[in-house]
């Protein structure tokens, strides 16, 4: 992995507990909301200064940037939820560009397991009846909040283990 274990290191104890809260605010609303991309964001602005060098921290503004745009137009056609695309926004700064294929295929496996798991829990009785409120066990939509946090989660978790790029 092109990310610094360090760095890694650094982002993982703030940026898990946001990327849980993203995972279970979207299951129990289907809503991602600002107060967590700001956080996300405030976590990167604040400790990626001390975790990263300056060119690399401030790269991560243009990933931002990028990332945002995209969901943008992701958003504005209907593929995407405009909270998921703010989110993806403000993890992008996290991922080591060099990691994006790795950090894409983590994604990717994490939202099918995320879709088989949420769809085998919505109709186990046992589960849904822990938590009947959750909107997302009344929806065709995927909680993709529930792929996008523990992403970034593993993604800084595995960093911390295996990583070893400069940053």
């Amino acid at each position: 992995m092109l990310i610094n274990a360090t760095s890694a290191l650094w982002f993982l104890p703030f940026a898990a507990p946001i990327a849980l809260w993203v995972a279970l605010t979207d299951l129990k609303w289907m809503k991602i909301h600002n107060r967590a991309v700001l956080a996300l964001v405030a976590v990167y602005a604040i400790v990626g200064l001390m975790a990263l060098p300056l060119a690399t921290w401030a790269w991560g503004w243009v990933h931002l940037a990028v990332v945002l745009a995209l969901g943008f137009v992701l958003s504005s056609v209907g593929l995407m939820g405009a909270g998921d695309a703010k989110f993806a926004a403000a993890m992008a700064p996290f991922i080591a560009l060099g990691d994006l294929n790795l950090f894409l295929l983590l994604l990717g496996t994490v939202a099918l397991v995320g879709v088989i798991a949420h769809r085998v829990a919505r109709r186990t009785a046992a589960i849904r009846g822990l938590v009947p409120d959750w909107e997302s066990w009344h929806r065709r939509e995927f909680p993709f909040g529930l792929a996008l946090g523990p992403s970034l989660l593993f993604y800084l978790a595995l960093g911390a283990v295996f990583g070893n790029g400069v940053s």
